[in-house]
């Protein structure tokens, strides 16, 4: 998804962040310098703990190192117990225990090192050990991972940072502000006028068509899941990113991209993430978790659930939480902490998820 400037009293910083680009808009220019410091912290802290590419970071030494019992960050911590409720509301769809499945696919380095069409031979496919393995206690961060697991926070890592960042970013600058990490967007503060024009499209990097579908958000958060910019060639078969747990492979293409609202981004990029995997299944379990959302299937089809909005490129702006179906406005709750997960207050958090998930 792309970002529609409201008005010329926004201002914007851009840059190359967590093998994506990060986005941020104020309703005050003379605070962005301050909002931007820190989303820059964020961003350092979370690679630093949550980077699967870099061997220094809390991550890899917690996947590289004895099956012992070790005590984690306060960061790393936050960042697990984000996974861990994830894997329990969506009954494992979302699983942060795929990462040596992730791996053994090729995307063991980062996106743009890998090799456009790799031959080398697929490994047997590598199931989930499974989340309920892990051994956490969050009150003591004490750990132990089950023996050959590598924990992959990525379903919910980048989206906590930017919950983290926008309510930080907020705080300092005084005024309300939109971040963006490669479509994991999360607003806090007051909206400006009409609402942040949210445009919707397969690829944040590239610019959105000009009569493309839009939303206007005016607080929590939206998240888009796909499966049609970081893939690759391997063997022969083209492969994406969004493995199924249960069985190890690239999810099965049903949806291209899917959609979600929510209070807060991990919430709403933990539902966008499991509709993939759950493929078929996506729609009738997105209806039981209560959050707008919207599916595009691979031949194009486009699929609404939970109250989104009719396809519009000109946003109207919301004042209530419950819009009339025709206005293009996606109703979502205010921001909440995703952390922790006890005092989460969305509808997709209250409700138990629906079963037959994998």
């Amino acid at each position: 998804m792309t970002t529609r400037v409201p008005g010329p009293t926004v201002a914007e910083a851009r840059f190359p962040a967590l093998g994506t680009t990060a986005v941020l808009l104020v309703t005050e220019p003379s605070a962005l310098p301050a909002a931007e410091a820190v989303l820059r912290a964020e961003l350092d802290a979370v690679d630093r703990t949550c980077s699967r590419f870099r061997h220094d970071s809390e991550l890899s030494r917690v996947n590289l190192g004895p099956r012992t019992t070790t005590t984690v960050s306060e960061r790393f911590a936050e960042a697990l117990a984000a996974a861990l409720r994830a894997a329990d509301l969506t009954d494992g769809a979302v699983d942060p225990t795929v990462g040596r499945a992730v791996a053994g696919l090729g995307y063991d380095r980062t996106f743009v090192s890998l090799r456009p069409d790799d031959t080398r031979p697929l490994p047997p496919p590598r199931p989930a050990p499974g989340w309920r393995r892990i051994v956490f206690d969050p009150r003591t961060r004490r750990l132990r991972l089950p023996p050959h697991t590598h924990l992959d926070l990525g379903a919910t890592a980048k989206a906590l940072a930017a919950d983290r960042a926008a309510r930080g970013a907020a705080a300092a600058a005084g005024c309300g502000v939109l971040v963006s990490l490669g479509g994991d967007l999360s607003v806090a503060g007051p909206a400006p006028e009409g609402g942040w024009r949210v445009a919707l499209a397969d690829d944040h990097a590239r610019p959105a068509p000009v009569h493309g579908p839009a939303v206007a958000v005016t607080g929590g958060a939206l998240a888009t899941s796909g499966i049609r910019v970081r893939t690759w060639r391997r063997a022969g078969r083209t492969l994406h990113h969004i493995v199924d747990p249960a069985t190890g492979e690239p999810a099965t293409p049903v949806w291209r991209t899917v959609t979600v609202a929510a209070a807060t981004c991990v919430d709403a990029n933990t539902a966008s993430t499991a509709a993939i995997v759950l493929g078929d299944r996506a729609v009738d379990w997105l209806r039981g978790g209560a959050l707008p959302a919207r599916l595009v299937g691979v031949d194009g089809r486009v699929v609404r659930v939970g109250g989104w909005p009719p396809d519009s490129d000109a946003p109207s702006p919301a004042s209530h939480p419950a819009p009339p179906p025709a206005e293009p406005v996606v109703p979502i709750a205010p921001a909440e902490p995703a952390t922790p997960p006890s005092s989460a207050t969305t509808p997709y958090s209250r409700r138990p998820a629906p079963g037959g998930a994998r």
